[in-house]
């Protein structure tokens, strides 16, 4: 027996610096029509647009290690958006309203999938987040690499896609 989730319920972020983070993230969230459930000194969850997004504040004992995407733990993730105009409102959002670094703005990514296009920054403590768009079933359709009779799993995966 297998089981097919329903998208992903919430995630879970600590964050040292709560003072711009915490502005950043609900800023960010309602952007993305969240609301605030929760909201305190040292805590933020938002939930809506089928997830949620919790920030808490590290304990000041453990506020002297940073974020580094590359060690074990979170990489980044990824929010789907349902069109490209989507991905571009939320570029200019993040341009214009929130203390965000941006890796780069809205661009054409069909290297790792077929129509793929996405913007890529970091929240004040370098947590990076992906907002993207990829059209139709994506790998599952007529271009997918998973499509019926497609080329199936790739054996590689880098900066240069898939």
């Amino acid at each position: 027996m297998t089981v097919e989730l329903n998208g992903i319920a919430h995630i879970q972020m600590t964050v040292n610096d709560i003072d711009r983070c915490l502005p950043f993230w609900e800023k960010l969230c309602h952007f993305l029509e969240m609301k605030t459930l929760i909201k305190n000194d040292t805590t933020l969850y938002c939930i809506g647009s089928r997830t949620g997004i919790l920030i808490r504040e590290a304990p000041e004992a453990k506020k002297s290690v940073g974020f580094d995407q590359d060690t074990s733990g979170l990489h980044h993730f990824c929010f789907r958006a349902r069109t490209k105009e989507d991905v571009d409102a939320i570029s200019s959002f993040i341009e214009k309203e929130v203390d965000a670094n941006i890796i780069h703005g809205p661009e054409d990514g069909s290297h790792f999938a077929p129509g793929y296009y996405s913007i890529l920054f970091e929240d004040p403590d370098g947590i990076r987040v992906e907002v993207n768009h990829v059209p139709g079933k994506g790998h599952f359709g007529g271009e997918g690499r998973l499509r019926p009779e497609g080329p199936g799993p790739s054996d590689t995966y880098g900066e240069s896609g898939i």
